[in-house]
This record gives C-alpha cells, structure tokens and sequence, in this order.
C-alpha cells in the first residue's frame, strides 16, 4: 500500500520477492559503461517563470493512540522504539533499536483541535468521504472530522487521510514490522515536505493511521502528463527531497521506497513525501530486501548491506525519471531490472545536459563510498554541487519559492487529483461504520496482540 497521504497503491512485486536477486548476481557492481561527459550546465533556480497549472482530472470502540506531531508548546527530545519483529524472515539486526528523534518545525495551523484532552479522539469522529487509493493488504480514504464531533472546530484541519491496513494480510504477508516502523518513525518526527501522522487507530480487523491529505495528487501523475521535466522543474522538487532526506538521515532514518508515485503535491505545489512503509532506524547496515525494482540500489541488490545511500541512489533514478520521462534501467520482469542495476550501463538521451548526467552519474555511482550524498559531507556535499548552484535552500523550505507546477485544487476536500474508486464496504471497517459490525461477541482479533503500539 503506498501513499501515507494520499492512499497511492504498492505494486505487490516491491517487497519480498519470491526469489532472491542477490543468489544470480554475488559479485560486487561493476563500474558505469558510460563514458563521462565534462563541463557543466547549470540552471539556476532563481526564477521559474510562470507555473505550470495541470488540467483537471478526471461504533464499535477502537483502541486509539493519539499523536500531535504539530506541537502548541515546545516539545522535549522524545526517543523512537522499534520493537522485536514477530514471524518476519528479517535479519536480527532489525530487533530493537532506539534513536533520538526530535520533532520538526511547527506547522502552522496543521493540528486537530483538542476540545477536551480527557475526551479521546476516535474513529467515529470521522466520516468517509472518498476511496483515494487501494493497495496489496488495505486502502487510504479521505475522511472529514464530523461537525458533531466535539474535536470539531472551524478554524482546525478537518480533511484527513486515513491509511487502513487489514491485520489479517498484514500478518500473512510479514509485514508486522514495517508497518509498527512506519508508525513509530512518523510519530516522532516533522518536516514540511513529509506528511504528518495524527493518531492510530485499530478495531477487531483493521489498523487505521490519520495522516495529512496532500489534494494535489502524486507526482507520478504530473510527470506522466508532462512527459518529462525541464531542469528548473526538476530541481526545485529534487531540492526539496534533498532537505528531506538530511532531515531523515540526520537521525538515521533510511527511507528505501522514493518513487514519484510516493511523492505528492500539495495545494502550494510542494512536495510531500508519503508512505514511510519501508522506512526504518538503522545505526550502519541492514539486509531487508525491499523497494521498488527500478529504484533499488546494487548493495541491496546483492544483499551486502545497505544503509542510507541507497536513499541517494534513488535520488539519481528519479532524477534521470524526471528529466528524461522513464527510469534509466526498466525491464518487463524484476530480474531483468537487476541485471541492468549490476550491469550498470545507462543511456544517455542527447538532450539530457551534461550537467544533469554528471549529477546523475554521481549519485547512481556503484561504489556506495564515492556515492554522491554518502560522503563525509552528507547531504551538504549534494546541495553545494554545481547542478544546484543558485538555490536558496532555506527560501525552498519555508515555501518561499514559487512552486512550477499549481495543482488544481479548489478546496481542502478536493479530490480531483485522484482516480475515482468505489466506496469501501461498511462491514469491512467497523471501527468507522458501528451500524455495520458484528456484535461484540462475534469481532474476533487474534491479531490484536501485535498491533498495542495502535
């Protein structure tokens, strides 16, 4: 299930796949077949112009916990726990860790008023206003805070999305640890280009996480309609996965699933990054395999370990996406995308300027110690390279740069940006919809147990 939120579906081949790619290609990568283009072609991204503006487009009781990741008074260091995975295949090293993770920046306004602190928010708070995406083991909706609810307020954010997971698929396709990570990191941390987690949710069938609604759809879309990028274009929303991923990194927060598809625009155009199924706290090394195909770096590839520079590997697929409209190494089935990562050969389009190829270059380099962005400069080594010579990177953060493309939205519920699907079921999430549940003695969850953290 992708999109934390917006509700984009997860292809089922991104994670765990049947066969293991690392057992065909053991050898370390091989250099890039490429020849090296020299001199550089900078664009500043002092001025964009004018936007683009894309086209219309076509109770049961609930266990709660309750997240304010928009704080009203300062908040104190908080710790991020990642607990013991329970039937996963995973390495060991994915057991318990503990990081430091401060909260974000304040977001103005971004925050369910709290009426009353001993009244607990809950899932019939919520009605259901739109199906916005549906994925491999649940669905996202968009839902509105009800005016009768006494968290109500006209002033407070109202619209919502609310990523539903069903334990049972959770459970059978061993994803318990994912998504306990991806509640537990995106409960502790805020940035302006990461969606907020608001409060999780469970009753006997579903897991429920109320996240931010971004109405501008994802960037996929965008992309897809445009057929591909400028540099400007491309740079003001790869400067804005930048600054997110040093902020992710900073507190050793590996993100492992950047795609355009997790990317979404919100009402400013800007890009919030969704999704954090795959994300994880790791101090050096793991050796889960999972990620999208296209996007997946050699060492995880070949499973020799892999921390935060797979991040910034796949910043130079979608980089190369962007620009040049598809991935630098596609294939019709998963292995043959493999051979092609190992292999390392990537075409050029003669249009693509030589300096976004030595960007690219940089970071899809094969030796994860010369990587661009795995540096000992970190991030910094990426936002003073030439290509991005020109960008005021704290006007980018603060949204005080013009944004390239303004997505139609009219309202905060405006859901035009995302394809029409069917209204959910009623008896398939009971929490949301009491009328339709089974009565007490007949909601069996012996799942419950694995899911206390919602």
């Amino acid at each position: 299930m992708s999109s934390a939120g917006a509700g984009y579906p997860r292809d089922d081949n991104e994670c765990h796949h049947p066969l293991d790619p690392a057992a065909f290609y053991p050898s370390p990568a091989t250099e890039h077949g490429a020849d090296h283009d020299s001199a550089d072609s900078v664009v500043s991204l002092s001025s964009f112009g004018s936007p683009l503006v894309s086209s219309q487009l076509e109770s049961v009781h609930a266990h709660h916990s309750y997240h304010q990741p928009v704080p009203l008074h300062p908040q104190p260091t908080i710790q991020v726990h990642s607990d013991g995975e329970y039937g996963d295949e995973l390495d060991e090293e994915d057991a318990a860790q503990e990081e430091e993770v401060p909260r974000g920046r304040p977001l103005p306004l971004e925050h369910i008023y709290v009426h009353d602190a001993n009244q607990s928010l809950g899932l019939t708070d919520f009605e259901v206003i739109k199906t916005l995406g549906t994925g491999t083991f649940g669905r996202v909706l968009l839902v509105q805070l009800r005016r009768t609810s006494s968290h109500y307020r006209s002033d407070s954010l109202q619209h919502f999305a609310m990523k539903i997971l069903r334990k049972t698929e959770v459970v059978r396709l061993r994803q318990i640890e994912h998504v306990t990570a991806e509640r537990q990191i995106l409960s502790r941390i805020q940035h302006p280009f990461i969606v907020d987690l608001y409060a999780t949710f469970q009753d006997h069938l579903n897991v429920y996480m109320l996240l931010s609604y971004v109405p501008g759809g994802e960037l996929f879309s965008h992309l897809r309609r445009a057929g591909r990028f400028t540099p400007d274009v491309t740079r003001f929303y790869l400067g804005g996965i930048v600054l997110a991923l040093k902020y992710l990194h900073g507190y050793n927060i590996i993100y492992r699933d950047l795609k355009p598809e997790n990317l979404l625009l919100d009402h400013r155009g800007y890009l919030r990054i969704a999704d954090f199924g795959f994300a994880k706290v790791v101090d050096d090394r793991t050796w889960t395999l999972c990620g999208t195909p296209e996007y997946l770096a050699p060492e995880i590839i070949q499973s020799s370990g892999h921390g935060k520079a797979v991040d910034w590997w796949a910043c130079g697929i979608l980089a190369y996406e962007m620009l040049v409209g598809y991935p630098p190494f596609f294939d019709d089935n998963p292995f043959g995308i493999y051979e092609k990562i190992i292999r390392g050969k990537i075409h050029w389009p003669k249009e693509l300027d030589s300096g976004s190829k030595e960007l690219i270059r940089a970071f899809l380099n094969p030796d994860r110690s010369k990587r661009l962005g795995n540096l000992r400069g970190g991030a910094l080594d990426v936002q003073r390279h030439p290509w991005f010579r020109g960008v005021d990177w704290d006007a980018l953060e603060n949204g005080q740069i013009r944004a390239p493309l303004i997505p139609h939205v009219q309202s905060p519920s405006d859901t035009r940006n995302f394809t029409n699907l069917p209204h959910p079921d009623p008896r398939d999430l009971p929490g949301l919809y009491p009328s339709a549940a089974p009565p007490p003695e007949d909601q069996d969850d012996p799942q419950g147990f694995l899911f206390l953290d919602f």
